[in-house]
């Protein structure tokens, strides 16, 4: 909202509704994000490119989101210095009207589920199109844990931005995290990835602190894996101590409502031994795109459960 105030938006929240009033008043040419988010620097973005004249956002977010909108606006004719960096500095049209082809590029987070699939499973698997700017961080931690993978050749996405590469995991015995694993904003962990790190954690030997400072409570769902055989404790809101490796056991249960934990259950289920049930899945699907289904072709055994 402060952002957006800049650009001459006047926005009041009320307790059912946001009133948004257009001022019309000319706005900031150097704006400062209080807060380095994704969505607030997407919002920002858009409404530079819609405001004549050079603007220019200072701790912008430079995750991949952004840079995939700022490939996406520039190829609209909007010109933008500054992608990948926290300064962006945008020259705006007052009218944005051609006809464009835009290929999204490849998720990070998608890439790390798999990877931690083949982790938790002693599992040889290659993922294809991994966006590595966005990886780098987690495989330097995932390499100092001792697991064995190999970084292909560097190629481009379709929107002819984004580097790419194949990622080869081999069955790996890992070893705790000397440090505590934390994320940062981008090019640090990204925050999404760091329940991954929890799974992780519970197949190798010895003991790692997972410190989730960003969201309150989301640590808790991972508590959720100790019925599965895990031995994760709980320090605070933030913080967990996971105590590997695992022997993972069968389990039925419900889906938390956090995303990435949820999928972090549902992949250790892929490690243990016999039949489990996840019910309540609605997040998981939202989050993904058939992912059992891709899974399956892999060699997993999920089917849709009814009881």
């Amino acid at each position: 909202m402060q952002a957006l105030h800049a650009f001459g938006l006047d926005v009041k929240a009320t307790e059912g509704y946001y009133n948004a009033t257009a001022l019309h008043s000319r706005p900031q040419r150097t704006i400062v994000l209080t807060e380095r988010g994704d969505t607030v620097t997407e919002n920002a973005l858009m409404a530079a490119a819609m405001t004549p004249g050079e603007t220019v956002l200072r701790n912008a977010s430079p995750n991949y989101m952004v840079q995939d909108l700022c490939v996406f606006l520039m190829m609209l004719g909007v010109e933008i210095e500054g992608v990948g960096t926290t300064t962006l500095r945008i020259r705006g049209q007052s009218e944005l009207n051609k006809d464009v082809t835009y290929i999204i590029s490849e998720d990070p987070i998608e890439a790390m589920s798999l990877i931690t699939a083949a982790v938790v499973t002693h599992s040889e698997l290659t993922i294809e199109r991994a966006p590595i700017e966005f990886l780098e961080i987690e495989l330097a931690l995932l390499q100092e844990m001792g697991l064995d993978f190999y970084v292909g050749d560097e190629y481009r996405s379709g929107n002819d931005f984004t580097r790419l590469v194949d990622i080869t995991v081999k069955p790996s015995t890992l070893y705790a995290h000397q440090d505590k694993i934390h994320p940062m904003p981008f090019p640090g962990l990204n925050i999404d990835n760091l329940p991954f790190f929890a799974v992780i954690a519970a197949t190798a030997q010895g003991q790692t602190m997972i410190h989730d400072w960003v969201y309150e409570n989301r640590a808790i769902h991972l508590l959720e894996l100790n019925k599965l055989g895990a031995n994760v404790q709980l320090l605070d809101p933030h913080r967990l101590n996971v105590v590997g490796p695992t022997a993972w056991r069968a389990r039925e249960m419900v889906s938390p409502p956090a995303l990435r934990p949820a999928v972090c259950i549902m992949l250790a289920m892929l490690a243990a031994r016999g039949e489990s049930v996840l019910r309540d899945v609605y997040v998981i699907n939202r989050g993904y795109e058939d992912l059992p289904t891709r899974l399956n072709k892999l060699g997993a055994q999920i089917t849709p459960f009814h009881g």
